[in-house]
């Protein structure tokens, strides 16, 4: 028997689209911003190669001045300058932040003075291994536990270090202290619990008396110096921007992703800095060290696949 044709058909619910294209624009923005910031790092080496007459010391001073200058600008349009205030009233995280200030002063100096030394690959080589820097440090500060896989890469990436330190004929210092520095940054920084531009602005500011000083005490000892070249006084300037546009990227990309996704994109930045030391800088890679290379290459392999693996099973359960 059929329906009389008053009747009302079955209508199949409408869903709206909006939120999903909403959504996926936001990845995308994401996406773009993430990409934009590592390629800017990945790229730093050629600004810092071109202020090698300022010295490694200058350029951290420069840069220091530098990106306060540009974050008070930001603030000053985005009102954060209330989260600051709030910050430096509370005892314990201003402690926080100064440790982390301090630490990030370190990572920058060594940074500079390494590709200012043609040691860009052993930087880079730094960079590779700071995210299982960070898983260990989970484990040793913050008690956390490791699976199998995750044991095994922290495993590889050792063995790795040790081929390194025999290609190198000692310790690589520098990558060691650039991992450990960034990882021990990332850890203090979290006790601030500011925002980007905020907790950047507070750091720098911490710093920026002594980088300010040094900059003071150079221009009258030594004269103009690298300052009254217009060229290199604006490269100096560029060092700020430099800073601090990647890292507001990095925070707006962040906020849009899932860490898997940011998890390789960190890649990035160290692997152009690679190309660029062999390629373009000219360092000299021995058998050793590309063994030491590669096996830090597996080490993120089985790192990332066991993340993704975990990713997938939560997501499943969900």
């Amino acid at each position: 028997m059929s329906l009389p044709e008053s009747a009302p058909e079955a209508i199949a619910p409408v869903v709206d689209p909006a939120p999903a294209n909403l959504a996926a624009e936001e990845t995308r923005k994401g996406v773009i911003a993430a990409l934009v910031a590592y390629l800017l790092w990945g790229f730093l080496p050629l600004l810092f190669r071109q202020l090698e007459a300022a010295g490694s010391v200058l350029i951290v001073a420069e840069r220091t001045v530098w990106s306060l200058v540009l974050l008070a600008v930001v603030l000053w349009f985005t009102g954060g300058f209330g989260d600051v205030r709030k910050l430096f009233a509370d005892r314990k995280r201003a402690l926080g932040t100064l440790l982390s200030a301090v630490l990030l002063a370190a990572n920058w100096l060594l940074y500079v003075w390494a590709v200012e030394t043609g040691q860009v690959l052993e930087a880079s080589f730094g960079y590779f291994i700071n995210p299982l820097v960070n898983v260990l440090m989970g484990m040793v500060l913050l008690g956390e536990r490791q699976n199998f896989l995750q044991t095994v890469s922290i495993l590889i990436a050792t063995v790795g270090i040790a081929i390194q330190a025999v290609g190198l004929g000692s310790v690589p210092f520098i990558a060691l202290g650039l991992a450990l520095t960034f990882g021990f940054y990332g850890y203090f920084r979290k006790t601030a619990q500011l925002g980007p531009a905020s907790g950047l602005f507070a750091e720098t500011a911490m710093i920026a008396p002594i980088a300010m000083g040094y900059v003071i005490y150079r221009l009258v000892t030594t004269g103009p110096g690298v300052h009254a070249d217009p060229y290199l006084f604006a490269m100096l300037m560029l060092t700020g921007p430099a800073t601090a546009i990647p890292l507001l990227l990095f925070a707006y990309g962040v906020r849009r992703l899932r860490l898997t996704t940011i998890g390789m994109f960190q890649y990035i930045a160290p692997s152009i800095q690679f190309l660029m030391a062999i390629f373009l800088f000219g360092e000299h890679l021995n058998g050793l060290r590309l063994l030491s290379f590669a096996l830090i290459w597996i080490s993120l392999m089985v790192f990332s696949y066991d993340s993704f693996r975990r990713r997938n099973r939560v997501a499943a359960a969900a």
